[in-house]
């Protein structure tokens, strides 16, 4: 197996990155649905705008601002992300935010803490320590919410010093529209079915798993592998649709209730598209049950996406399980 950083960009990136590159600006959004790399695109600019040897392809790799940032500790680069997905990431938060969740004083905030926000204004308005400029990295951006959005508003309108923003997002809808007006946007690119395959086996999933893995997440790779390392059964997905055809709770009772709803949604969809005439998208037609009533599809999309609103914390988790599958049957043997 090739030893693949989850840092590095994939290959399908490497032409974007060098248009990314050619652009002058000071602000870049790079938007787009999650999985296609947004995180791993953003941090290959800013190590290209600190590198000490940048080529028009990238970073060195071999320099000593590449290597800072490969151990989290690049003076001229400020990580704006929620506190969980830093800690996801490797991304070391400040002494004041980890020994507050240290001592259980709080959790870690799924949004980007104004108190980070702060942080990043105040770094913006220093010295460069290494003299090639800063960078200031938001993901995802949506997780800002308005106060912070609103406190980076006012440095992204007038920067001070040589920093440079990139934000990405995978719901560039839900950011102000005054940030996205002030950001050079780039809309991420979908890599080609074999490209995903080949960066699906380099980091370790096998060649007939990567493929209903790549399937169940819509094409978007990054989505495919954290699928991969959730440990959910791939066989499980394949034998979803028939066993929800037949109240079959078997095949989803490991599963979190935000992974069902989210698997029984991709489920539903594929239903409303044969019944459109058109080809399923996270499932194999094969796989697929009887074709259903429209209306009865309908109106377990709109059960779903109620479902989806307490799904991280469902009141009873059993049962919210029973009635996702009780829907889910009913759903998928009505008829016209």
């Amino acid at each position: 197996m090739a030893d693949v950083s989850d840092d590095a960009a994939a290959p399908w990136m490497d032409a974007q990155l060098g248009t990314l590159l050619a652009q002058k600006g000071h602000a870049w959004l790079l938007a787009g649905p999650s999985g296609l790399g947004q995180y791993s695109l953003a941090l290959a600019l800013a190590r290209a705008w600190l590198c000490e040897e940048p080529s028009e392809l990238g970073a060195c790799g071999r320099c000593t601002s590449c290597h800072a940032i490969d151990v989290r500790a690049h003076a001229d680069l400020c990580v704006l992300m929620p506190e969980t997905s830093m800690l996801t990431l490797g991304w070391p938060l400040s002494e004041a935010a980890q020994s507050e969740i240290d001592d259980k004083k709080r959790k870690a905030s799924k949004e980007v803490r104004i108190e980070a926000m702060r942080d990043a204004v105040e770094f913006s308005q220093r010295t460069s320590a290494r003299g090639r400029g800063k960078a200031i990295l938001v993901f995802p951006a949506e997780r800002m919410n308005v106060v912070s959005a609103n406190a980076l508003l006012k440095t992204l309108e007038e920067p001070a010093g040589d920093v440079r923003f990139v934000l990405a997002s995978e719901a560039a809808y839900r950011l102000l529209p005054t940030i996205r007006s002030r950001c050079l946007v780039h809309t991420m690119v979908w890599p080609q079915p074999d490209a995903a395959l080949a960066w699906l086996q380099a980091h370790g999933v096998d060649a007939g798993q990567a493929r209903v893995m790549l399937r169940a997440a819509g094409g978007r790779p990054q989505d495919a592998l954290q699928f991969f390392r959730s440990e959910q059964d791939v066989q499980a997905w394949v034998r979803l649709p028939k066993a929800m055809a037949q109240g079959d709770p078997g095949v989803v009772q490991d599963w979190s209730a935000s992974q069902t709803v989210d698997a029984l949604q991709k489920l539903c969809h594929d239903m409303l598209a044969i019944g459109a005439g058109a080809e399923p998208r996270f499932f194999e037609a094969s796989d697929l049950p009887a074709t259903a009533s429209v209306a009865g599809l309908t109106t377990w999309a709109k059960a779903l996406a109620a479902s989806q609103r307490t799904a991280e914390h469902p009141f009873n988790a059993g049962l919210m399980l029973e009635a996702l599958v009780s829907q889910a049957q009913n759903a998928l043997n009505s008829r016209h």
